[in-house]
């Protein structure tokens, strides 16, 4: 993907972000408004332990920020067997240690298939969902029940591309708004051992790749240029 002017990114575009770990959705966003002198929104949040791609939207394409959330999305990344986490991923300590030795191969590809098509899935309790006007994170921080509806969605693709256990590393597509720590949680809970989000990768919305990205600090770097 050809890399817009300035004067492009002012009137309008979109730019591919490669999202660098523990960075917020927000910080992106923060990072390359003040260079860009420009509207700026991101089409779709990433955790902060995810990385890969983020779109952006700038100028009169923010407007079109919903079409691009819709999109369909790929994801690779690694679940860990044999413990759960409160917030189904490394935010949060692991907890509630399980065996989970004796699994096949055979085990853990059976178990995929369950969540393959249409599906109802419950998002975590540690998510940016409101409830009661509030976010549900907020209200798990402070340690109050938080009760979301289970939400339809559709897994495309659940593969499994190694496993070492109690490492699966699998590749997924999905649509707009699965939650792949939700599909970690539940993998882990269908084997019986629990299990949690080890890392995670965007690598894919609809035809935008993740390689076809670069990192804010390279954006940094090109807008300087463009300024010369």
């Amino acid at each position: 993907m050809k890399n817009p002017t300035l004067q492009e990114l002012k009137e309008g575009t979109v730019i591919l972000v490669d999202k660098p770990y523990r960075w917020t959705s927000f910080d992106v966003v923060h990072k390359l408004r003040k260079p860009i002198q420009a509207k700026i929104g991101h089409a779709g949040t990433l955790d902060p332990l995810a990385t890969g791609l983020l779109i952006c939207c700038t100028g009169a394409f923010t407007k079109k920020i919903s079409d691009y959330q819709m999109l369909p999305k790929e994801y690779t990344g690694i679940i860990h067997l044999g413990a759960t986490t409160p917030t189904y991923d490394l935010e949060s300590q692991p907890e509630d240690f399980k065996p989970y030795e004796h699994l096949t191969e055979a085990d853990l590809l059976e178990a995929t298939k369950a969540f393959i098509g249409d599906i109802l899935q419950m998002p975590p309790a540690h998510s940016a969902i409101k409830k009661d006007g509030k976010r549900a994170y907020e209200l798990a921080r402070a340690g109050k029940e938080v009760n979301l509806a289970a939400r339809p969605v559709t897994i495309g693709e659940f593969e499994l591309t190694k496993i070492e256990l109690p490492e699966v590393h699998f590749r997924v597509t999905c649509s707009t708004g699965t939650y792949i720590r939700s599909l970690a949680q539940d993998y882990g809970q269908a084997l019986g051992c629990g299990g949690y989000l080890q890392a995670l990768r965007r690598t894919k919305i609809g035809n935008y790749k993740a390689e076809d990205a670069i990192s804010p600090e390279e954006w940094m770097e090109y807008l300087k240029q463009q300024e010369v």
